[in-house]
């Protein structure tokens, strides 16, 4: 059952309006994330992800993260867009989160331009900012929705919504 969309405001977007199969599109706005009180990426060449009922998830360029706290993990997800997911585990100073960021080795050609970028869960992370709001998670531990001001749901991923 399909729920009902929040009418977006003035320069708000409805997740009920993104695509399926999912778009990419480019980031112009300052994508920062910081995690144990570093800043462990900054970049304005970021891409979204943008699929029906999820808020965006955000990929950015390998060159504009701090890889040296990045260790490649075992783990392995698969998206029936995207293809296979390999993921990192993030360790800065005493802190770790295990496999809280994914990137694409190879990928479906409509995708293709993710390669060379990380995504990022943002819960894990003290804090993920699109421009100057501070992101708010996707609700559940399954998805890596970025949920901002400028957009509204109902989500995927809150209570109730995984018949969707």
């Amino acid at each position: 059952m399909r729920p009902k969309p929040i009418p977006p405001g003035p320069g708000q977007e409805s997740v009920w309006d993104y695509p399926r199969p999912p778009r990419v599109e480019d980031v112009t706005k300052q994508i920062k994330i910081i995690f144990n009180g570093e800043i462990i990426a900054d970049t304005h060449r970021a891409k979204r992800a943008l699929e029906t009922s999820h808020p965006p998830n955000y990929y950015i360029p390998v060159e504009d993260i701090k890889i040296e706290y990045f260790t490649p993990s075992t783990h392995s997800t698969y998206c029936e867009w995207r293809g296979r997911a390999y993921y990192y585990t993030l360790t800065v100073g005493d802190r770790e989160a295990k496999n809280v960021a994914w990137y694409y080795t190879e990928i479906f050609p409509a995708y293709e331009e993710l390669i060379g970028h990380v995504g990022f869960y943002p819960r894990p992370m003290d804090a993920c900012y699109v421009g100057d709001e501070k992101v708010q998670p996707q609700a559940g531990d399954f998805y890596a929705g970025w949920i901002t001001s400028d957009i509204v749901g109902p989500f995927k991923g809150e209570p109730g919504t995984w018949g969707w």
